[in-house]
């Protein structure tokens, strides 16, 4: 028995210096999917499986090989189902706060992020997303506000936040939502010593000539911003297009990271990285399945960027990706023992593209006929050409025209859009085919994925609340 518990002294003394020996993280990659919990992610590998015809779930993203895994809960201060600001915060500061509130706790006052902490110690800041550039989450890394919808509050904190980099769809009111006097966010950032870059081309272009300052003098550009080039069909400025929508020229999280490594590698000798896939959450609220498990491969694709990077310095590099919450609910199964994920391959745009064809149609002409309504269908979700629709299914969809040309329908109001009621009965029909189920347009308060490699990686195992996970990146760079 004495050597029994011997041992065990010995191991767990063996593991606690084995924590407190790992190498310290000069590199931190921190990605954050916004809306991901765990059924997002295997969805989305369960699908592309059923598109290359292996086994359901063999073909991996590369977030779920990464040798340290967990999970961990998502409440707010005060609710049981957390909104991405609050989240956002936590994940940034390590504290609960109420939801809505960026950068404070309960009681107003200001907390400290690890991307603020890290600045002051002399690191290189890089913050970066799919949708604005002062939406919640990322705002949660430099802004300190008690609501989140503070846009222009918002933005004038990036601008003074002294952060080197920032990508993502720009401003969402970069003239202030109400007042068109307010100095243009763009030119303060300009003020502030930031370069806008207008797309991934005119961003190469710009650091091309770009050299460390300890060989060659300073950089060309010392502090950037990288946003869409030309008109995306934006809401409010709020994203840039999803993947499945992604048209030839479109800014890409993929390059926005491309871009990003480089820049802050160059001027830094340590850097963090918060990237966030924020259109995950976008599509989730619209219970668009096939757009969401696109976004959810556009985020591994960036993330394998930063894996090429840790390639090349594996013991001083950390990469964590989770989430701030789960959207929609999303069940893979509503019916029996079996999914047809392979039904969502004919979707050929997302809900918010297909709903504004609908509202195009009827614009074009009050009452457009059941046929045309029929081939928008058959072209963007490949119902009755590739999905057999029944008889009580093609009477549901008629009834529903029929209404539409009486001007009865009630769209569907989601979080970021408002969607035609014909487009989201498509999307609603292809998702009940593929056997894919949603519960709710919100958020959800299931758990989320935890997954890491690298410098400290180890400590991320197991279950772990979102306040935990800020001091454990903190831990990992002391």
């Amino acid at each position: 028995m004495k050597r029994f518990i011997s041992l065990c002294t010995l191991y767990i003394i063996s593991v606690y210096f084995s924590l407190s020996l790992s190498a310290q993280a000069k590199y931190v990659f921190y990605f954050i999917g916004d809306g991901m919990g765990s059924n997002q992610v295997l969805g989305a590998e369960m699908y592309r499986s059923a598109l290359q015809g292996e086994p359901l779930g063999r073909v991996q993203t590369l977030m779920t090989t990464f040798p340290y895994s967990g999970h961990a809960s998502t409440y707010s201060k005060t609710n049981g189902i957390t909104d991405s600001a609050a989240a956002g915060t936590c994940l940034a500061t390590g504290a609960k706060t109420r939801n809505g509130m960026l950068g404070l706790d309960r009681d107003s006052a200001r907390l400290t992020t690890i991307a603020e902490k890290l600045k002051a110690q002399g690191w290189g800041i890089g913050i970066m997303t799919t949708v604005a550039i002062d939406h919640a989450t990322p705002a949660a890394f430099y802004a300190h506000v008690p609501a989140r919808d503070s846009y222009y509050k918002i933005g004038k904190q990036l601008c003074e936040s002294r952060f080197d980099f920032f990508g993502g769809a720009g401003f969402h009111h970069p003239q202030g939502k109400h007042d068109d006097k307010k100095e243009n966010l763009y030119r303060l950032a300009e003020q502030a010593g930031y370069t806008i870059a207008h797309g991934y081309q005119e961003a190469q272009a710009l650091l091309k000539n770009d050299f460390p300052e300890s060989t060659q003098g300073k950089p060309a550009v010392e502090k950037l911003i990288l946003v869409q080039k030309g008109d995306t069909g934006m809401v409010h400025g709020s994203n840039l297009p999803y993947a499945i929508d992604r048209k030839e020229g479109d800014l890409t999280l993929k390059e926005i990271v491309s871009t990003a490594i480089p820049f802050l590698d160059n001027r830094y000798d340590r850097f963090f990285m918060m990237v966030e896939g924020g259109m995950i959450d976008y599509a989730c609220h619209g219970d668009d399945a096939a757009t969401a498990f696109g976004e959810t491969w556009d985020m591994d694709e960036a993330m394998r960027v930063a894996y090429a990077f840790y390639k090349e310095h594996p013991d001083e590099t950390l990469i964590i990706v989770t989430a701030d919450h789960e959207t929609g609910g999303l069940a893979l199964g509503n019916s029996d023992y079996t999914l047809h994920l392979d039904q969502l391959q004919y979707q050929q745009c997302s809900s918010w593209v297909l709903s504004d064809l609908f509202t195009q149609l009827f614009k074009e002409n009050k009452k457009p006929s059941w046929e045309a309504v029929q081939q928008l269908y058959r072209e963007q979700l490949g119902l009755w050409e590739s999905i057999e629709v029944s008889e009580e299914e093609e009477k549901e969809l008629k009834a529903l025209y029929k209404a539409a040309c009486k001007h009865q329908t009630k769209d569907t109001k989601t979080m970021y859009k408002t969607i035609n009621a014909l487009g989201d009965a498509g999307i609603a029909l292809v998702n009940k085919k593929a056997h894919i189920g949603w519960t709710t347009r919100a958020h959800s308060a299931h758990a989320v994925p935890i997954f890491a490699i690298g410098a400290g990686a180890e400590r991320f195992s197991g279950w772990h609340d979102n306040t935990e996970i800020a001091p454990l990146i903190m831990k990992a760079v002391e």
